[in-house]
């Protein structure tokens, strides 16, 4: 699998022919030298407040399923959250999960632009130039990103095993949502445990050119994914799904505009 790694930015399989195109914004828990460790000991960065646990193996799958480019960052949100707008508020947590981030309190305007010039705009011009050469050699693409929740948020369980984040366009969530609902033994969640309404669905509007091409969020309860043989399941999973729903993204026409 062809992979293009240019500073902080991954792009795997960056030439696959597949109707899909995966993100995983929230892959890496990993803080560059220049941050120390932004103040955190060393478990703090093993939890969800510095990534998303399990997210990466279950992408990864799905883009050698799908022949499908992979795109992630491989810098912690907590350094920059990728998934953020830059002018959003919580672009840069101090605190997670109720945890003091020390490195990202008192941060001066220089210090958040470096942050977004150095990971933000590069993981997103990574993203435009492979949907932009995609479109140009006139295939269709559509858009899927993967995520992983806490089972435990504030003291509240979250019942969902998967959750479907969508908007208007449900191109590919109603028929994700329809075969994953069809599994009794699945929870899934319907716009849970996010929603667009929770400015977590940044990524996918900036990319869609405003629900020209298919997109959709999945978010996975990261005890699902905890190890990587449920990793490499989930992703077998979603990949069947997304298989089906292929031919309809080829016929959509995007690729025209």
């Amino acid at each position: 699998m062809a992979e293009r790694d240019t500073g902080p930015v991954v792009v795997e399989n960056a030439d696959g022919g597949g109707a899909f195109v995966v993100l995983c914004d929230h892959a890496s828990n990993t803080v560059p030298r220049d941050y120390g460790s932004l103040g955190l000991p060393p478990d703090a960065l093993e939890t969800h407040i510095a990534w998303d646990p399990g997210a990466l193996g279950v992408a990864r799958r799905m883009s050698a399923d799908l022949d499908a480019p992979l795109i992630w960052p491989k810098v912690s949100r907590l350094v920059v959250d990728c998934n953020r707008d830059p002018s959003a508020p919580d672009l840069i947590v101090q605190e997670g999960d109720g945890r003091p981030v020390p490195g990202n309190l008192n941060l001066t305007e220089a210090g958040r632009a470096r942050r977004i010039q150095t990971v933000h705009a590069p993981y997103h011009a990574a993203i435009e130039a492979v949907i932009d050469r995609r479109l140009a050699a006139g295939t269709a693409t559509a858009l899927i990103a993967i995520h992983s929740f806490t089972p435990i948020f504030y003291g509240e369980q979250r019942p969902w095993q998967i959750g479907v984040v969508f908007d208007e366009d449900l191109r590919l969530s109603s028929p994700l949502i329809g075969r994953l609902t069809a599994d009794a033994a699945l929870t899934v969640g319907i716009n849970k445990p996010y929603s667009p309404a929770d400015r977590v669905y940044y990524t996918m509007e900036r990319h869609s050119g405003g629900g020209r091409l298919p997109a959709v969020m999945i978010e996975i309860r990261n005890d699902e994914v905890a190890t990587p043989a449920a990793q490499r399941g989930w992703g077998d999973r979603l990949s069947k799904i997304f298989e089906a729903i292929a031919p309809e993204v080829r016929e959509s026409g995007n690729a025209a505009a």
